[in-house]
C-alpha cells in the first residue's frame, strides 16, 4: 500500500473518531439534559407537594382557628350573660340633669367687621419722576396723584363709616340674639326643675310613669337582642310603681356550647350544651333581669318617688287555644325599696335572692313558657302607658290621627328603644325642642335636639331652617327632624353637610317596626283630583298644638325655586323635562320658551332674579304621580345668537331657595364644551320614600335642543 493510500486512510479514521466523539458528546449532552429535566420535574413535584402541604396546613388552621374563634364567641356570649347584673350595676343612674343645658353663649364675633378699613397711603400716590424739561407736566402729574389720593381717602371714609353702622347693627341684632337665646336657656332649664319638683311631689302619674319608663331605656348594659318592651302605672298613693316589663326568650342561651374543627372529614362538629345547663343559665338570666330592672328604677328614683315596685316578667306566646300571640307571665315580685337597699347585688344568687331573698315566684321551667301568676298589673295600679303605643283594639294606630302630645311621647318612646335617654318637652318654652335625646356612645353621640312634624304634605324648607338655628343655639351635637310626611330636595340640600337628619314617614314606619313598635299612616285627607291651581300648604293636624303659626301664603309653600347661574355671553334657554325614567310622560310636559308651563302648573319657566340669569319654579310634591325624574337642560338660542355654542358655559350653578329669597344650597353642574349646543345640567330623582335627590348630568349634544328632546321622547316636526 503506497504511503499516498495510507494517508488518506489515517485521514479518514480521525474524521469517523472525531464523528464519535462528537456523537458521544451530544449523547452525554442529551443524557445529562434529560436528568436536568427529570430533576427539575422532581423539585418542580416536591414544591408542589410542599406547597399543597402547606395550603392544606394553612386552611387546617384556618378552619380551626374559625372554630375556635366561634367557641370562643359562644364562651364571651355566655359569660355575658352570667354577669348582666354585674355589668349593669356599674351602669350610672339615669337622670333629667343631663337634658340641663349651660348657660353659655357663643361670643360676639363680627368678623371682618371687628377690622378698620386701612387708609390709604400718599406715598402710593406720589407721581413718578420722568426725565425731561416738563415743568409744566410734572405739576399737572402731581395734581392728578392729589386727586386720587383724596378720591381714595374719601372712599376709604365712607367704607369705615358702613362697617362701624354695620358693626353696631350687627352688635345690637347679635344682643337680641343672646338675650333671646338666653331666656330660651333658662326657660328650658327652668322647664326640667319643674320635672323634678313634680316628680319630687308624686303627684303627676303620668310624668312619674313617663320618667321611669325613660330610665327603664336609657338604661345601659344590656347585651344585644334583648327587648325592651313595657306596660306601666303609677300608684300615687301607695307610691308604688307597676310594671309588666318583657323578658327575653330561652333562645338568647346559645345552644352551642363549642365548635371543634374534623380535618378528616372537613367540617366543623359542633358539641350541643347541656339541656339542663341551658335551663339553669336561662332562669339565672330571667332573675338576673327582673334584679337588674328593680336596680335601675331605685337608683333612678333621686326624688323619693317609690316606696315599692311591683313588676311582671313575661314573654311572648301564642295561645294554643286561639292561635292569638299572648303574653306569658314567668316572673312577678313585688319588693320594697328597703328591702331592696338591704342587698348586695355583687354576692347574690339572682334566682335565690329573686325567690328566696325578695319572696318572688320564679317559673320552675321558663324554657317551656310554664306560667306563674302575676301579681298587681298596671291596669288597676293607676293611669297606664303601653309603649307599643297600640290601639285599644289591638290595631296600629294611626299616626296622623293621634293627638299630637302622643305622637310625641311615641317618638321619645322610639330613641329610647334605640338606647338613648330621651324626654319629651313642655308644651311651652320648649325652644322648638320637642324630644331632648342623649346619645351615650362615647364616639357618635351627645345632645340631640328633635323636633316632630305630623304633616300631611312636603315639609317645608323653613322647618330644616330652623332645626338648623334650634342645634346652633342649644350647642347640641345634632338634630333630627321627624313627620309623618315626606321631604323636598329644598330641605335635602340645606341639610346637606350640616348635623340634621332628617326622618321622614316611611323611615319612621320602619324604625319604628325594628325597634317594637307599632304605627301606621292613614290615607292623606287630599284632594286627588289635579288642577292647574298652586300646591296646598303643609297640612298638619290643625285641632292640637301641631299647627304651624306662621304658615306661608298657600300658593308658594311648597315651591322650590331652582335659579340658574353662569358666566359667559351666549344667550340660552333653561327647559325642564317631566319624565319617567328617561322618558317624557307627555309633550306637555316639556317646559321650554314656547311652553312656559305643564299643565298643572308644577312646573314653570321664570325670569332670573338677582345673580339668578334663568329659573325654574318646582311644586315637587304636586308633580303627576308617574313623575319620577326633573330633567334640567341648558340650550343655546339659534334665533339670537346662530353660531354660539356652549364653550363659554363656565362656573354654571343651580341656587336651590324658596319664592322669598332664602337659600337653601346650591348645586354644582356641569360646563360646557365647544362644538355641542345643548346641554343635560342634571335631573331630580325620586326616591323610594318620596323625597327628591339631585343627580348632576353634563352628557352634551351638537344636533341641539332638538336631538337633546327627540332622545327623551319628544316628537319634532
Amino acid at each position: 500500500m503506497s504511503r499516498r493510500s495510507q494517508g488518506l486512510i489515517g485521514t479518514w479514521s480521525e474524521i469517523q473518531r472525531q464523528q464519535q466523539r462528537q456523537r458521544e458528546m451530544q449523547q452525554r449532552a442529551w443524557v445529562g439534559h434529560q436528568r436536568e429535566q427529570e430533576r427539575q420535574q422532581r423539585a418542580a413535584e416536591r414544591a408542589a407537594a410542599r406547597a399543597q402541604r402547606e395550603q392544606q396546613a394553612a386552611y387546617r388552621q384556618r378552619r380551626e382557628a374559625d372554630a375556635r374563634c366561634r367557641t370562643d364567641e359562644l364562651d364571651a356570649r355566655v359569660e355575658e350573660l352570667r354577669g348582666l347584673l354585674a355589668a349593669g350595676c356599674a351602669v350610672p343612674p339615669f337622670s333629667p340633669r343631663a337634658l340641663l343645658m349651660p348657660e353659655e353663649l357663643e361670643p360676639f364675633s363680627p368678623g371682618q367687621l371687628s377690622h378698620p378699613v386701612p387708609m390709604p397711603d400718599p406715598a402710593a400716590f406720589a407721581p413718578q419722576t420722568r426725565g425731561g424739561w416738563g415743568f409744566g407736566s410734572g405739576r399737572q402729574a402731581q395734581e392728578e396723584a392729589r386727586a386720587r389720593y383724596e378720591h381714595a381717602w374719601h372712599q376709604a371714609q365712607a367704607a369705615e363709616a358702613q362697617r362701624v353702622r354695620q358693626l353696631e347693627a350687627y352688635r345690637q341684632e347679635y344682643q337680641r340674639w343672646a338675650d333671646a337665646r338666653l331666656a330660651e336657656i333658662r326657660a328650658h332649664n327652668a322647664g326640667v326643675a319643674g320635672l323634678e319638683e313634680t316628680l319630687r311631689r308624686g303627684d303627676d302619674e303620668r310624668a312619674v310613669v313617663e320618667y321611669f319608663s325613660a330610665a327603664l331605656y336609657a338604661a345601659g348594659g344590656w347585651p344585644d337582642g334583648f327587648p325592651r318592651r313595657l306596660t306601666a302605672s303609677y300608684d300615687a298613693a301607695a307610691r308604688q310603681y307597676v310594671l309588666n316589663w318583657e323578658l327575653p326568650g330561652p333562645e338568647i342561651v346559645p345552644a352551642i356550647s363549642a365548635v371543634r374543627y374534623m380535618p378528616g372529614a372537613d367540617r366543623e362538629k359542633e358539641t350541643q350544651r347541656p339541656a339542663a345547663e341551658r335551663r339553669e343559665l336561662y332562669r339565672d338570666v330571667l332573675a338576673q333581669c327582673v334584679l337588674l330592672t328593680l336596680h335601675h328604677l331605685f337608683a333612678a328614683d333621686g326624688f323619693g318617688m317609690l316606696d315599692s315596685v311591683a313588676l311582671n316578667g313575661f314573654v311572648d306566646g301564642t295561645d294554643p287555644a286561639t292561635g292569638q300571640r299572648e303574653e306569658v307571665f314567668l316572673v312577678t315580685v313585688m319588693v320594697t325599696r328597703a328591702e331592696f337597699q338591704r342587698l348586695r347585688l355583687d354576692q347574690v344568687s339572682a334566682p335565690d335572692c329573686l325567690t328566696e331573698g325578695l319572696r318572688g315566684q320564679l317559673s320552675p321551667r321558663p324554657e317551656k313558657r310554664v306560667p306563674v301568676r302575676p301579681g298587681r298589673l298596671p291596669e288597676a295600679g293607676g293611669r297606664t302607658s303601653v309603649s307599643q303605643g297600640a290601639d285599644e283594639d289591638g290595631e296600629e294606630p294611626d299616626l296622623y290621627a293621634m293627638d299630637p302630645v302622643e305622637f310625641e311621647e311615641l317618638i321619645a318612646e322610639l330613641f329610647r328603644a334605640m338606647g338613648m335617654q330621651a324626654v319629651t318637652t313642655q308644651r311651652s318654652g320648649d325652644g322648638g325642642v320637642d324630644v331632648d335625646a342623649l346619645d351615650p356612645d362615647p364616639i357618635r353621640g351627645g345632645k340631640i335636639v328633635v323636633q316632630v312634624k305630623r304633616y300631611r304634605n312636603t315639609v317645608p324648607p323653613s322647618a330644616v331652617r330652623d332645626l338648623y338655628g334650634t342645634v346652633q343655639a342649644a350647642g347640641a351635637n345634632k338634630g333630627i327632624l321627624v313627620t309623618t310626611s315626606r321631604f323636598g330636595p329644598g330641605s335635602h340640600a340645606f341639610a346637606g353637610g350640616k348635623p340634621l337628619t332628617l326622618l321622614g314617614g316611611g323611615e319612621l314606619l320602619d324604625l319604628l317596626g325594628r325597634n317594637g313598635l307599632r304605627g301606621r299612616l292613614g290615607e292623606p285627607a287630599r284632594n286627588s283630583g289635579r288642577g292647574s291651581g298652586p300646591a296646598s300648604a303643609p297640612a298638619p293636624d290643625v285641632s292640637g298644638p301641631e299647627a304651624p303659626d306662621d304658615a306661608l301664603d298657600a300658593d308658594l309653600d311648597g315651591t322650590s325655586v331652582l335659579g340658574m347661574s353662569w358666566t359667559g355671553g351666549a344667550a340660552l334657554d333653561i327647559c325642564a323635562l317631566v319624565c319617567q325614567g328617561n322618558r317624557v310622560l307627555d309633550e306637555d310636559q316639556f317646559v321650554f320658551f314656547n311652553n312656559p308651563a305643564n299643565p298643572d302648573g308644577t312646573v314653570r319657566t321664570m325670569p332670573g332674579t338677582g345673580a339668578d340669569r334663568a329659573a325654574v319654579w318646582v311644586r315637587f310634591d304636586e308633580l303627576p304621580t308617574a313623575a319620577d325624574r326633573l330633567v334640567l337642560v341648558a340650550a343655546t338660542d339659534p334665533e339670537a345668537d346662530p353660531g354660539a355654542d356652549l364653550s363659554g358655559f363656565r362656573d354654571a350653578r343651580i341656587r336651590l331657595s324658596d319664592p322669598s329669597g332664602a337659600e337653601l344650597g346650591r348645586l354644582d353642574v356641569s360646563d360646557g364644551r365647544p362644538g355641542e349646543t345643548a346641554l343635560v345640567l342634571g335631573s331630580f330623582r325620586k326616591r323610594a320614600n318620596g323625597d327628591w335627590d339631585f343627580v348632576t348630568g353634563g352628557r352634551g349634544y351638537e344636533g341641539g335642543l332638538v336631538e337633546l328632546v327627540e332622545e327623551y321622547g319628544v316628537e319634532v316636526a
